[in-house]
């Protein structure tokens, strides 16, 4: 019988992709499509401007990794966040962002991906994140915006409505039709 290791943080350096380490198996994820980045991008052009309005914190694209330490999670690579503490240099941010986003791919729908982004979401709380947008491009173009607080019940935003993501970013507002442009 063959066994492997679980993969560590240090093999996640080596993968040349977006990926996350999760229950010792890194997972990759494949590159975007138009919309989900364009979603992502602007979430991020939102925040790089209330970033500058704030005395702390840090708005991040796609692709940046959080290093954590759950049970089955070593890492997030959310598709915009930001985050409050020090600067990580050319290494991944340790610990959550206060606030992550995760903009739906077109394979993240039925029955299946629905506790997979469920289970996420509870992880992301569970190392610390206060509020996790799940961006929704195809159904109605909506975003559920989950609370720490009150985990199992997400407010629900639609074009036309502002968005916003309290209590981790107090003030900071976006239009649902910014994300779907």
């Amino acid at each position: 019988m063959i066994t492997t290791a679980p993969a560590t943080i240090a093999d996640l350096y080596k993968i040349k992709q977006k990926a996350e380490l999760v229950n010792g198996e890194i997972i990759l994820m494949p590159p975007t499509g138009d919309s989900l980045n364009r979603a992502g991008g602007s979430i991020y052009i939102s925040l790089r401007q209330h970033e500058r309005s704030v005395p702390q914190g840090r708005a991040y694209t796609d692709s940046i990794g959080y290093s954590v330490d759950l049970p089955g999670r070593k890492s997030f690579s959310p598709d915009a966040s930001f985050h409050i503490g020090p600067s990580a240099g050319m290494k991944f941010i340790k610990g959550a962002p206060v606030f992550a986003v995760e903009v739906r791919s077109e394979n993240d729908y039925g029955p299946k991906m629905e506790r997979k982004i469920k289970d996420k979401i509870a992880d992301y709380f569970a190392a610390g994140t206060l509020v996790v947008w799940d961006v929704d491009l195809l159904d109605t173009d909506m975003v559920r915006v989950y609370r720490a607080n009150a985990p199992e019940t997400p407010t629900i935003y639609r074009r036309g409505e502002m968005t916003e993501a309290e209590p981790a970013l107090p003030g900071w507002k976006i239009p649902v039709s910014d994300l779907f442009l």
